[in-house]
Formats: structure tokens, C-alpha cells, sequence
């Protein structure tokens, strides 16, 4: 993102702070094209989408052309897209309705995923009595195929698979059409968190047989509190929530519709301009490395930078200082925006699940600088020269 600044005032003296946003997968800045599109939904479409009206027959034609945006841009039919409030809700939804309407016994899925799977998980296992089985991963967070497959050859429980296709710590994923043909091939349910590759990489479920995948809008440059659930035709389930008709009786409660019609325009944008974008991010990725490799002493990257990874997201654990627990707080004292984290020795609330299963040293700091298209060379040059008074650098950099 380029950089931006805010006048600060203090004592008698006026200076500029910048600031430099590198937490894209975190969330990602509404772009003006969905800002335009969604304030001209507010000015002109005021009916309720369920009403039979000329009013609401409008809102329901606006609502229906971006559920069409979406279908298409994943290789889905109309009627398997269903629209919710985000990514927790479609894998809450997935999760809970596979076990109570597809008669789903045990789940297979790994350490790793995002709480909104794991924490869902928890709940299954604990009022359900579902059997939960997590994959191993090794120190990149890679999952093994091969034990995936053994486990689904070990039992012939009903089974729903739910892996993330790209890990949202550390960038790692997963080989999607690999696993959908293991699973395919042992008549396995899937299920792929996308939240952070919908609208980065191309999906197309008609030639990858996956039966549920989940998306929001705000991780593509769309709104924030909207998202969708990919429901294959072949598989029923009831509604997670009661209450209406809405999304063909999927899903209770009137649509937010000017955050659906910002999904739909986000999704068509960024797919629009996939290429352009990921050769960008990429580039400034590769950058980045490069200038830490060079300036920063015992500087790790976490996760498969150089294998099977997103090119949005770069993990990187400094060594042990006196300055390192503070060091996220500290870039954003300095006008960075970053998410960080570490391992936590006790196990307590806190520390990374996802570092700590990958063995990461509790006393090294990592902090997960993400990218999208807005960020420029001007951005890590900026976020380098910071870090070189933060962090400890080569000794060629400092003579």
C-alpha cells in the first residue's frame, strides 16, 4: 500500500507520521471501485430483497448478479453458493451441519487450521461425539498425502476432510486437487478453508471434486462481515440458521445485501487482475526476502517459502533480544502494520498454535508481514530501515 500519512500535532510543532500496511491477511483495504459500487447500492436500492415489490425485486435482481459473479469465477452453479456473514460462519456451517445431516462419524484435518475450523472441531468432539483426527505436520506445515490416505483406508466411517488451502500464519498450503482425489477416492467428504486463497488463485470445482468450500469478502478487498459457502449439488443440508426463506432456505435472516453486491465486485476485480496482481506481490515478496537475507543476523523464514506457499504472506522469526517481545509493538510505534506471535513453551493461551506445532523456539519473535497489490518497493525499503534500528543487523551494515 503506498505510504500514507496523518498530521500529528505536539507541543508547538507539527510532523508527519507514515505509515506502511502489511497485514493483508489479516484484512485487506477496500478498493475505491467497491466502495463506488456499494455507496450507489446505498442510494438506489432500499427494498427488502424478500419482497415482491418492484423495490425489492431489485434488490433481489442486485443480489442475484453477484451470487452469479461468484459461481462462475469458482466453476459453481448458481444454486451452490450461499451467502453469510464471512468465513467462521461457512465453516461453522459446514462443519456442524456435515455431522448432524450427512451422518459425518469422524473428521480428519490438521493442527494447523484457523480457530474458526479447530475451535469448531472442539465443540464436535466434545458434544457430539465426533472423532477427531489430526494430521501430522512437518516443519514447514506441510501435511503428509500419504498418511491422509492411510487414515482413510484405516475406517470406514463416514468422513468429512477439512484442510485450509492456505495457512494463515505462515502462507503453507496444501496441494487442493491432491487431496480432493484422495478423498474422492475413498468416498471422504472435503471441505477447503479459502479464506486467504479466494480470489488469489484460481478454483474451479468442476474439475476438483470438493464438496464445501468457504470465503470472505474482506480478504480480497471487499467488505468486511459478508462471505459465501460453495455447497456441492450433491450434497443436502438443512439450514444452519433459522428464521426465513433467505438464500433459498439456507439460511435465515434478510441479506446484507450492499456487502454482498461489495463481494461480488471485489471477487470480479481482483480475479480480473489476477496476473498483474500476483506478479507485483510476488516481486515485492522476493524483495523483501532478499533485503533481510542481506541486512538482518540469524533471520528465519517460517513455513514453505520456496515450495508450496501463498505469495501474500511472509513469516519471519527474529532471533532472541531483549527488544524481540516487543518487537511488533514497536513497528507499530514505527508506522508499520504487522501481525505477529510466537510459541509458547507452557502450551497457555497466548502462544501460536500454529508455531508451536511446528516446533518453533518460544523465544524467537515472528512476525507475519502479508502483502497485496496496494504495497510498493517504497514500502519494505521503508519497513527495512526501521527494522535496522529495532532488530540486530550484519556487521557489513553497520560498517
Amino acid at each position: 500500500m503506498r505510504f500514507h500519512s496523518f498530521i500529528i500535532y505536539h507541543s508547538s510543532f507539527i510532523y508527519y507520521k507514515m505509515r506502511v500496511y502489511f497485514d493483508n491477511a489479516a484484512t485487506t483495504p477496500l478498493i475505491p471501485e467497491v466502495i463506488s459500487v456499494m455507496t450507489d447500492a446505498m442510494h438506489r436500492l432500499n427494498g427488502n430483497p424478500s419482497s415482491i415489490h418492484a423495490d425489492g425485486r431489485n434488490v433481489r435482481a442486485a443480489i442475484e448478479e453477484a451470487r452469479k459473479i461468484v459461481a462462475q469465477h469458482i466453476g459453481a452453479g448458481i444454486g451452490e453458493i450461499f451467502f453469510t456473514s464471512g468465513g467462521t460462519e461457512s465453516n461453522n456451517m459446514v462443519l456442524k451441519n456435515a455431522v448432524r445431516d450427512l451422518g459425518v462419524t469422524r473428521i480428519i484435518s490438521s493442527p494447523i487450521e484457523h480457530h474458526a475450523v479447530l475451535h469448531t472441531l472442539e465443540n464436535l468432539q466434545k458434544h457430539n461425539n465426533i472423532r477427531v483426527e489430526l494430521l501430522s505436520v512437518d516443519a514447514l506445515g506441510r501435511i503428509n498425502l500419504e498418511e491422509l490416505s492411510q487414515k482413510l483406508v484405516a475406517s470406514k466411517e463416514k468422513t468429512l476432510v477439512t484442510l485450509m488451502h492456505s495457512n494463515n500464519e505462515i502462507g503453507t498450503m496444501i496441494d487442493l486437487e491432491a487431496v480432493a482425489n484422495i478423498c474422492s477416492q475413498h468416498h471422504a467428504y472435503f471441505h477447503s478453508d479459502t479464506v486467504q486463497t479466494m480470489g488469489f488463485y484460481p478454483i474451479d470445482v468442476n474439475k476438483t471434486p470438493i464438496h464445501f468450500l468457504t470465503g470472505s469478502a474482506h480478504k480480497f478487498h471487499g467488505p468486511k462481515g459478508v462471505g459465501f459457502v460453495y455447497i456441492n449439488s450433491n450434497v443436502s443440508i438443512k439450514p444452519f440458521i433459522d428464521g426465513g426463506a433467505q438464500e433459498r432456505n439456507m439460511r435465515g435472516g434478510t441479506e446484507n445485501v450492499h456487502g454482498i453486491i461489495g463481494l461480488g465486485k471485489a471477487l470480479h476485480y481482483v480475479y480480473k487482475n489476477i496476473e498483474a496482481h500476483k506478479a507485483h506481490i510476488t516481486a515485492l515478496r522476493s524483495y523483501f526476502i532478499q533485503q533481510l537475507q542481506n541486512d538482518f543476523e540469524d533471520i528465519e523464514f517460517v513455513g514453505d517459502i520456496n515450495g508450496n506457499a501463498h505469495y501474500k504472506v511472509l513469516n519471519v522469526s527474529f532471533p532472541p533480544s531483549p527488544r524481540a517481545e516487543l518487537l511488533l509493538f514497536l513497528l507499530d510505534m514505527s508506522g508499520i502494520s504487522a501481525s505477529g506471535g510466537s510459541a509458547c513453551s507452557s502450551g497457555a493461551e497466548g502462544g501460536s498454535h500454529v508455531l508451536n506445532a511446528l516446533n518453533i523456539h518460544p523465544d524467537r519473535k515472528s512476525i507475519r508481514f502479508s502483502f497485496s497489490h496496494l504495497n510498493t518497493q517504497a514500502d519494505v525499503d521503508f519497513t527495512i530501515e526501521k527494522l535496522k534500528g529495532l532488530v540486530a543487523v550484519r556487521k557489513s551494515v553497520l560498517s
